[in-house]
């Protein structure tokens, strides 16, 4: 974990409330696939947790839904600019050895998954995207060449699971996780990897605000998690 002051280099509106932001800091060190950052934005006394799009260099590329005062006064930010950022936390994906890799991601689930399948490219994999989107207007990498692995859209991601996998990461909100698990139980325990979206205060377990049940008892998502594997995890 490192608490460094970045400076940004993009800050662009992708979609009517989504957006991206580049900060770079060459002191920055390589961040698990997975893991999130949590951003300092003046003003406002709790950091803001966002989940890591990709890094290259010292940069760090996220992409975030503007939904309050906080990412409000993000999105106004400007190149040039100064912010700090918590930088390694979470536990991250593990890769897994696999033939054929399923990557399922919803909405702002999507963004954490392009940076895991560079690493599975890197790892001589070819994993499959299946990504789903509420709205035509929120969709988001789309065009293969950017993942460089095969890129499937829809609405619902539960409707459209292939039949041949070996293995399953996906990122995304409760309701599409539980499907998934639900639909995917062909599986074998230990295949699948779900990261959870919670809401949070510290961001790296202090506060205990963002705890989930379990198999093994209470689990902080900022901690424990967000990625928890299949076997883990005890639906309400």
């Amino acid at each position: 974990m490192q608490i460094l002051n970045f400076t940004i280099t993009e800050n662009t509106q992708l979609t009517r409330d989504i957006w991206r932001v580049r900060l770079h800091n060459p002191q920055a060190e390589r961040p698990k696939t997975g893991q999130f950052v949590n951003l300092q934005i003046d003003g406002h006394y709790l950091r803001r947790p966002i989940s890591i799009c990709d890094w290259e260099d010292g940069t760090y590329t996220l992409i975030y839904r503007v939904v309050g005062q906080g990412t409000t006064a993000l999105a106004q930010l400007q190149p040039g600019q100064v912010i700090n950022m918590l930088t390694g936390l979470g536990n991250g994906f593990t890769i897994m050895p696999a033939q054929r890799p399923l990557l399922i991601g919803g909405g702002v689930g999507v963004p954490p998954l392009y940076y895991l399948a560079k690493e599975l490219v890197k790892a001589g994999q070819r994993p499959t995207m299946l990504l789903g989107f509420a709205r035509e207007e929120d969709v988001l990498f789309q065009d293969e060449k950017e993942w460089d692995v095969k890129v499937v859209i829809g609405g619902y991601v539960t409707d459209g699971l292939p039949a041949h996998y070996d293995a399953i990461y996906a990122c995304g909100p409760e309701p599409m996780l539980r499907g998934i698990d639900r639909t995917a139980k062909a599986l074998a325990p230990g295949h699948m990897q779900l990261s959870f979206e919670a809401r949070m205060a510290c961001g790296f377990g202090a506060c205990m605000a963002c705890t989930c049940r379990t198999q093994q008892g209470y689990k902080r998502i900022c901690k424990d998690g967000p990625i928890l594997t299949r076997e883990e995890i005890q639906w309400t």
